[in-house]
């Protein structure tokens, strides 16, 4: 039990992060996979796409959206954390869009795998930056 809490406490003192999949690294495939822990130490499955690629919104309603910034050394910071249904017209998705690329978004990253409401509202919570308050 000590153990568990002591890699439970490390987990949320290195806030979120990008893990990147390396089991994936051989795959050809249109969508590249990656994955975030949250501050809880939860891990996330996500699908990469270019933020331009907002057709992401369309095929899939009950899915969690992390607008995310990659910077010139590879790392990437979350901007701002969603649910498709959040955004449900065209006009609403493309002010969402524009608002997140105004603030540096260059990349989506979609989990398709939260079973109900509940859960992706619990990502999004352990997703969100402390900073990220305002947006």
């Amino acid at each position: 039990m000590a153990m568990r809490d002591l890699r439970n406490d490390r987990a949320r003192r290195a806030g979120v992060r990008e893990e990147r999949l390396r089991a994936t690294a051989g795959l050809r495939t249109t969508e590249t996979l990656s994955s975030w822990r949250g501050r809880s130490g939860r891990r996330y499955i996500v699908g990469v796409h270019p933020l331009a690629e907002t057709e992401v919104f369309e095929v899939t309603t009950d899915a969690v959206i992390l607008a995310v910034k990659r910077d010139e050394a590879g790392t990437a910071h979350v901007i701002d954390v969603a649910t498709a249904s959040s955004y449900p017209g065209e006009q609403a998705r493309a002010r969402w869009v524009a608002e997140v690329q105004n603030r540096g978004a260059n990349e989506m990253h979609v989990h398709r795998l939260a079973h109900d409401e509940g859960e992706r509202r619990a990502m999004i919570d352990d997703l969100r930056q402390d900073d990220e308050s305002d947006g």
